[in-house]
């Protein structure tokens, strides 16, 4: 399950349900079902008496409705925290395979080759993550630019420097890299 696009769905379907609920609740304010109807006390209905009179087999069935929602709630929690599509190790080739294996964390790259690109004169700020397992990664580097940059000049430096050197580092010239720039309306403050 890829745990962003699960969020944007789930939070997208329950501010519509809301957005609904409360366009209703203004439209009978008004009227808009009848005015006896915009009259009336909340819980003092036809809805209300209903509910109480099928009590009995209505309230456990909302328990267990809500226990389902509970528990694909706790399931969309855990997918947040524990989302599979980051790798946890990368393998760093060497010449001598006898001497080892070396693993470096996906935090550390990321890290470097943020740094990096941050390094950059034009450059507001840059995030990188390494997506994908372990034996197939990708790396995706989201880059905003000042306002006033070379924006043609800057996106072949991040591609000839730091995205090389991540490549060189993994040892994967065909490493996957999805480079997102954007542009700020700031514009660098020169001294």
């Amino acid at each position: 399950m890829h745990a962003d696009r699960t969020n944007r769905t789930v939070l997208t379907l329950l501010g519509l349900l809301l957005l609904l609920t409360g366009a209703a609740g203004l439209v009978a304010s008004v009227g808009g079902f009848g005015k006896a109807f915009s009259h009336k006390a909340l819980f003092d209905n036809r809805v209300s008496r209903w509910i109480g009179g099928h009590g009995h087999w209505l309230w456990p069935l909302a328990a267990v409705l809500g226990a389902i929602a509970a528990l694909l709630t706790l399931r969309w929690l855990i997918a947040l925290l524990f989302s599979g599509d980051r790798a946890v190790h990368l393998a760093v080739r060497t010449e001598d395979c006898t001497a080892g294996r070396t693993t470096l964390r996906p935090g550390a790259l990321s890290d470097a080759v943020s740094t990096e690109i941050g390094s950059y004169r034009g450059v507001d700020s840059a995030k990188a993550r390494v997506l994908g397992d372990d034996h197939n990664p990708h790396l995706v580097v989201a880059v905003t630019t000042h306002g006033d940059a070379d924006v043609a000049a800057l996106r072949h430096r991040i591609e000839t420097d730091a995205l090389t050197h991540a490549r060189q580092v993994l040892d994967q010239p065909a490493l996957p890299i999805q480079l997102d720039l954007d542009v700020s309306r700031n514009t660098t403050q020169r001294v």
